[in-house]
């Protein structure tokens, strides 16, 4: 067969059609591979297979268009059919058709391609990141307050830097020790990057390895490993928040400062990451060790204003747990003198004026000068989660309700999975009255953290305030604070109409809450009409200092006692404005 004749023959026979055909699908399918296969976390590996199978079938394409042709009857040998009845011309129209298609898609699929990343060109950079626990590798669980402190400290350090998103602790924490793939973790904080790494410590040496990956696809961006004596360890930290920095945008980072290294020795900051440690875990036997720790790297380190800072914060949460009305003054005038030293040794820390600001407002209600101080906090520190869930708190409290609002879901922003920030937020929205939204963000909150006191409180007083018995009491039997639920359960049998049940929730209430829960025996007795009562328990609420009481002002549960002119003289003698809600 001459050539002449052979590319004829492959003209009649349509094998040219075929393989623009087949070209075009195979193209359509490799970029929906690329493209999709990461979404669902199939592996690499799998596009890999893909891309091998398209080319390996091209020749056998190739081969079954030469040798087989459609027909009305189905696919038959070419050689079996009389060239007056074959139908290749008519094939080929078919084919045309289909080719027509195949590039239309490929075009369309191309200008997807080139809008999006003309978007992403044009500087629309997503620059996020989380930093998830470091491992603790030195096979001595001891040493896991250090892994976990030195990535708190990265967080903070990586904070510092401008137009880069940093997801806040709370967040990270929760992926700890997991097995959730990039994407997940990726999707839920919102991020683009994830930062993980291994700390190995021993005696005197430690050796980090950390890791920035594609949250999207689990790519490995950049990777390093440190080995330093631990007098180096405030020195690796900047280094490490510098360079994964540079790697995300190293343009817009690249004269970013490095964070300054406190001169502190190692023991002293062994002592405060061992402090944290507890800290973080919130029982009251966790606070004692905590202040224990923080105590020992403030003899340490008398010029350590950041444990100045945290023992500060650390006491005011120590004080509203404990049930011995006699100690809390003390602890918070201890309280009150950290703060103060912790911004006499560092003006510019954010902490330290938040630790202020929240020892001023809730220990010793100076509440002008404790939102000031807030408000300055959130000013140095604009990526700190936990200064604007304190700062909603307090906005709260004064009858700043939109303000309140802005900076519960900032903090939300920074730290999405801080359950403390979305109750603040559940607190704000029940005020304004916003019953669902409460409800919604009381929920997110208890599914956060389920064995948390007081985490069905929104979900109870929104039913409460719907008039909705049932749900208020099925949610009140949820609560795990054993104090809260009979605080909610007499709440609910009083929608319900059972006053027996809800006389015996109080009486129980009443029993055993008496050193701590007097607001809340003060709310009950509110909601049942007993303004006597009520105004009782709210003197003894503000006698004893109990934080509840800042909530008189804006706590919807007490409408009922508004127009007595006790409400008004309590208000005065608290100093909180009444927002009139």
């Amino acid at each position: 067969m001459s050539a002449n004749s052979f590319f004829a023959e492959l003209q009649r026979r349509n094998v040219h059609r075929a393989a623009l055909f087949y070209a075009g699908a195979a193209w359509l399918l490799v970029q929906i591979a690329t493209q999709v296969f990461p979404f669902f976390d199939i592996p690499n590996a799998t596009v890999r297979i893909v891309v091998i199978a398209v080319v390996i079938g091209f020749p056998f394409a190739m081969l079954f268009s030469w040798f087989y042709e459609w027909t009305p009857q189905g696919i038959k040998l070419e050689s079996e059919i009389d060239r007056s009845e074959s139908v290749t011309r008519q094939t080929g129209k078919t084919m045309d058709r289909w080719i027509i298609a195949v590039l239309a898609l490929a075009v369309v699929l191309l200008m997807a391609n080139t809008v999006v990343g003309g978007k992403r060109a044009s500087g629309d950079i997503d620059r996020s990141v989380a930093v998830l626990p470091l491992i603790n590798e030195s096979g001595d669980p001891a040493n896991e307050y250090f892994s976990d402190g030195l990535s708190e400290e990265l967080i903070t350090a990586l904070a510092q830097i401008g137009d880069l998103k940093v997801i806040g602790r709370s967040s990270s924490f929760r992926f700890k020790g997991g097995a959730e793939g990039s994407r997940v973790i990726g999707e839920k904080l919102g991020v683009a990057t994830l930062l993980e790494g291994t700390v190995r410590k021993q005696g005197e040496r430690v050796r980090i390895v950390a890791e920035l990956i594609n949250a999207a696809d689990g790519r490995a961006l950049w990777s390093r490993s440190y080995d330093r004596d631990l007098k180096d360890i405030f020195a690796v930290q900047s280094e490490i928040a510098s360079a994964v920095a540079a790697a995300l945008k190293s343009a817009l980072f690249a004269a970013a400062p490095k964070p300054a290294a406190p001169e502190i020795s190692v023991d002293a900051h062994n002592a405060y990451l061992q402090a944290r440690f507890y800290f973080q875990r919130r029982s009251e036997d966790d606070m004692v060790k905590a202040i224990h720790y923080y105590d020992e790297a403030i003899r340490l380190e008398p010029a350590y204003a950041q444990a100045y800072a945290e023992r500060a914060e650390t006491a005011i949460s120590f004080a509203d747990l404990i049930a011995d009305i006699g100690r809390k003054p003390g602890i918070r005038a201890d309280a009150l003198r950290d703060a103060r030293k912790a911004v006499e040794l560092a003006p510019e820390l954010a902490e330290a004026h938040a630790a202020l600001g929240w020892a001023l407002f809730l220990g010793d209600w100076q509440f002008d000068e404790g939102l000031a101080e807030l408000e300055r906090s959130a000013q140095l520190s604009s990526s700190n989660a936990t200064v604007h869930n304190l700062l909603a708190r307090v906005l709260l409290y004064v009858g700043r309700y939109t303000d309140a609002e802005a900076a519960a879901r900032r903090a939300i922003e920074i730290d999405p999975l801080m359950a403390s920030a979305h109750l603040s937020l559940a607190r704000v929205l029940f005020t304004m009255g916003r019953l669902d939204e409460a409800d919604v963000q009381a929920r997110k909150a208890a599914e956060l953290q389920p064995g948390s006191a007081s985490s069905h409180r929104w979900q109870v007083f929104a039913a409460v305030l719907r008039g909705d018995g049932e749900a208020a009491l099925r949610e009140a039997q949820l609560e795990p604070n054993a104090g809260f639920r009979l605080c909610f359960v007499a709440l609910a049998q009083v929608v319900r109409g059972d006053s027996a049940a809800s006389d015996a929730a109080l009486a129980q209430l009443t029993a055993t809450g008496e050193q701590s829960l007097g607001y809340q025996i003060a709310e009950v007795h509110a909601w049942r009409g007993d303004k006597d009562a009520a105004f009782e328990w709210l003197q003894r609420a503000y006698d004893s200092h109990d934080g509840g009481i800042l909530s008189l002002p804006s706590d919807p549960l007490l409408k009922g006692l508004r127009s007595d002119p006790r409400y008004a003289a309590l208000l005065t003698r608290l100093g909180l404005p009444d927002p009139k809600p």
